[in-house]
């Protein structure tokens, strides 16, 4: 049976990493060794990124629903017990989008929440 050589299957893979290393500074671009590192570091980053969007995303909705809550004169806490109590099931992205976009809408709900406690 004949020797298999790995050119081809190291070149691909190396050719696949440098692709991904695309516009990086200097050498990380060019070096393989380098652009290994970098591309596994991004990576890691990217993973990271994934996760801490859904937080800071969050954490928006929230600052936004209480700052609509306070220029009705009631706080966050005591107006998402009133909705749970009054049974409105609005998740904070759909509470925030209609404080931003419909103020109208948003007092009748805070006047909802305020009348179930």
């Amino acid at each position: 049976m004949a020797r298999v050589k790995g050119a081809l299957m190291t070149r691909k893979r190396r050719k696949k990493t440098l692709k991904l290393a695309k516009g990086y500074f200097g050498s990380k671009s060019r070096h393989f060794k380098m652009a290994k590192q970098a591309v596994m570091k991004s990576g890691n980053y990217a993973f990271i990124g994934r996760k801490a969007r859904k937080r800071d995303f969050r954490r928006l909705w929230i600052t936004r629903i209480s700052a609509a809550c306070r220029a009705d004169g009631v706080s966050y806490s005591v107006f998402m017990n009133g909705l749970k109590k009054a049974g409105v099931t609005l998740n904070r992205k759909m509470l925030a989008e209609i404080a931003v976009a419909d103020e109208a809408a948003f007092k009748g709900l805070v006047e909802k929440a305020k009348t179930a406690l």
